[in-house]
């Protein structure tokens, strides 16, 4: 594949680099998210109380934390294939380290390491994509290249749990191998979009997007708020599974994995449901309030014993998911290719220090409450995010697309409500006559005289 900028690549060849994008970026997802999976291997094979394992499993979103604003700078000066590159290759090396060595407070430090360099990859997987895709393709697009999220962890679900019962360190190989070819990958099958040089952009093409702007505050508050069913479900479901239901590490992981492969075709469905309506924001609104009502009522089922508590569990695994490439979407479409890299920067590090968080907090709260009550308030967080959502936020490119679907929509809205009057209100209609004269009955077939 060429190395060069080319103003326009073939159709085959842009979705091949999506596809390298999505291999990358789910590497780095297979690290951040696999330690989750080992969680069963540290209680069983160390002795680790379910608290402190939660706060190891966090340790790489902490890393993130740290450098994601960082590497966005350096993406919107480099380019994404370096950032790429080098990016998988630290995390490669820092998951080998976590694996090799046996105390686990060093253990934690490799893992945190390997969070900032595959802070790398989330940052700039999603850009790549946004600006190789135009804007009738791009939600598409996104959405195929953001299940890598979910694949990654499908397949840390699938494999890491079976190879951490002979220790958590035989587990922790398997991420630095993928992440590994993950950076040849990068370094082989990654071309940088072109873009206009910073020395000849004008003074408004390199402004902040920040000012004088809510916008891209209101999507990272919304994005980090979202990402907590996200976090908390992928955690502890699998401990959930085997522990509060007897399942075994097989059947649970399985689940896990049927969910998070259910949520990947979500987010190709979400994403091409964005191009179809021309919003990247209102499906995000939508998806908000379904992940509230879900968690609510998941909380319930699994306080009364319900049958439908692991269907639900499987639903906000899928529904949690189904946000992300349409926020990431909308960052880049607003912030423009000089603040994209920094502005996707930012809004991972509100996710990733929901991320962080989210593990030791809800297993304090699993530990002294049960997990019914970690669900309530779990249910707070997209409940918060529905009124925040910038609904009327237009993409580039798909405003026609937009005020079309608006249209219809209200079109369609009209009808109903006629519909529901028409059955409500009875008819009142005057029946013909002269004004003012009241309608009198026939007698035998003809109409009443008029009075003389």
């Amino acid at each position: 594949m060429s190395r060069g900028h080319p103003a326009v690549l073939s159709a085959g060849t842009r979705w091949m680099v999506m596809v390298v994008s999505l291999f990358v970026t789910a590497s780095s997802f297979l690290f951040i998210n696999g330690i989750a999976f080992l969680i069963p291997s540290f209680e069983a094979k160390r002795g680790t109380p379910l608290t402190e394992a939660s706060l190891l499993s966090s340790m790489p979103s902490w890393g993130m934390v740290a450098t994601l604003v960082l590497w966005g700078y350096a993406l919107d000066h480099v380019g994404e294939r370096l950032v790429l590159t080098l990016g998988s290759g630290l995390t490669a090396a820092a998951a080998y380290a976590a694996a090799s060595v046996h105390s686990m407070v060093w253990v934690g430090v490799c893992l945190f390491l390997g969070g900032m360099a595959a802070a790398s990859c989330n940052t700039a997987g999603g850009r790549l994509v946004s600006a190789w895709f135009p804007p009738h393709q791009r939600g598409l697009a996104m959405g195929i290249r953001q299940t890598a999220q979910p694949l990654g962890i499908a397949v840390g679900a699938l494999v890491m749990p079976g190879l951490a019962e002979r220790g958590p360190h035989t587990g922790l190989m398997f991420p630095a191998i993928v992440c590994g070819v993950a950076a040849v990958a990068s370094a082989i099958g990654i071309v940088d979009p072109p873009r206009k040089s910073r020395k000849t952009a004008t003074e408004e093409e390199l402004a902040s997007p920040y000012r004088g702007s809510t916008v891209l505050w209101r999507i990272h508050a919304v994005a980090g708020l979202l990402m907590m069913p996200q976090t908390v479900t992928v955690t502890f479901m699998l401990v959930w599974l085997m522990n509060d239901h007897g399942w075994s590490i097989a059947v649970a992981g399985a689940w896990v994995t049927l969910s998070q492969l259910l949520g990947a075709a979500g987010r190709i469905a979400v994403g091409r449901w964005s191009d179809r309506v021309g919003s990247r924001m209102r499906p995000v609104r939508i998806i908000a309030t379904a992940a509230t009502a879900t968690l609510f009522l998941l909380a319930l089922a699994d306080h009364l014993n319900s049958q439908y508590e692991v269907p639900l569990m499987v639903a906000i695994s899928v529904i949690a998911v189904l946000d992300n490439g349409l926020d990431a979407t909308a960052i880049t479409e607003f912030a423009g290719p000089f603040w994209s890299g920094r502005a996707l920067g930012i809004q991972n590090t509100t996710q990733r220090v929901m991320a962080a968080t989210g593990p030791p907090l809800f297993g304090a709260l699993i530990a002294a409450a049960k997990y019914p009550t970690a669900w309530a308030l779990c249910g707070l967080f997209p409940l918060l995010a529905i009124p925040l959502v910038p609904a009327r936020l237009l993409p580039p490119g798909l405003e026609t697309r937009a005020r079309t679907t608006a249209r219809l929509r209200s079109v369609r809205r009209l009808r109903w409500w006629r519909a529901v009057r028409s059955h409500e209100l009875p008819d009142k209609s005057r029946r013909p006559g002269p004004p003012g004269q009241p309608h009198r009955p026939h007698r035998d077939g003809q109409a009443a005289a008029p009075p003389t």
